[in-house]
């Protein structure tokens, strides 16, 4: 893995995360505050790793992932009550507090997302260039 910059995931990131902060703010629902809001939470967070790394797809999909799975085990094993951190919203916010098997399914298909996503880009991109 390379260090290097690439405007274009930066600004998906930027904008992802715009959309993250208006979902918080303002959609109190059940289904895409929780489930959209991870799903999307997995793409930013890919986005943002491809803003600075040059690393392939598939292996930032599942770093994102498997980063995503480890904070929901820390909510499962209710981490932030064990160190102390219960009355600190913004880690509260970030980390979460509760575990959920839907959640779960929710980052999946965000890595799932993002791996298809790239695979299409990268079809088109071949296919423009052959012709």
């Amino acid at each position: 893995m390379k260090l290097r910059w690439n405007a274009l995931y930066f600004f998906l990131a930027i904008l992802l995360l715009m959309i993250e902060i208006v979902i918080a703010l303002f959609v109190h629902d059940e289904l895409i505050r929780p489930i959209g809001g991870d799903f999307l939470v997995v793409v930013f967070l890919y986005c943002l790793l491809q803003s600075f790394c040059e690393i392939k797809v598939l292996q930032a999909a599942v770093s994102v992932l498997l980063f995503a799975y480890f904070i929901e085990i820390l909510q499962y094993c209710h981490f932030i009550e064990r160190v102390g951190l219960q009355e600190v919203h913004l880690v509260r916010m970030v980390i979460g507090t509760t575990f959920s098997w839907l959640d779960i399914y929710a980052y999946t298909g965000g890595a799932l997302f993002v791996v298809l996503c790239e695979w299409i880009f990268s079809r088109k991109l071949l296919a423009l260039s052959r012709s």
